[in-house]
């Protein structure tokens, strides 16, 4: 999404050194993770929990230690998932 890009954007106009927008956890390249000591993880509004957490599980199998979660601002809105992504949704239904 637009969105994802701008953080990208953010990152590394607040002096990241590198930044990448990734669908999902399949698409991250270890070559960007070389001599890397630290690393930030953010996401679009809209883009499913289960994504982020199958990015922070693919990191901690490239040696990186679990994330330490910070919320500068807690947030209400919630969003459905996309059609193509509901089916394997595994969240219990109401």
């Amino acid at each position: 999404s637009s969105n994802s890009v701008r953080l990208v954007e953010v990152a590394l106009e607040a002096g990241a050194q590198a930044a990448y927008r990734v669908d999902d956890a399949s698409e991250i390249d270890p070559a960007w993770l070389e001599s890397v000591n630290q690393i930030g993880v953010t996401s679009g509004a809209s883009v499913p929990e289960r994504l982020v957490d199958g990015v922070l599980e693919r990191l901690v199998e490239l040696g990186f230690p679990p994330a330490v979660e910070e919320r500068l601002v807690e947030e209400s809105l919630t969003f459905a998932l996309p059609p193509q992504l509901r089916k394997h949704d595994t969240r219990r239904r109401r």
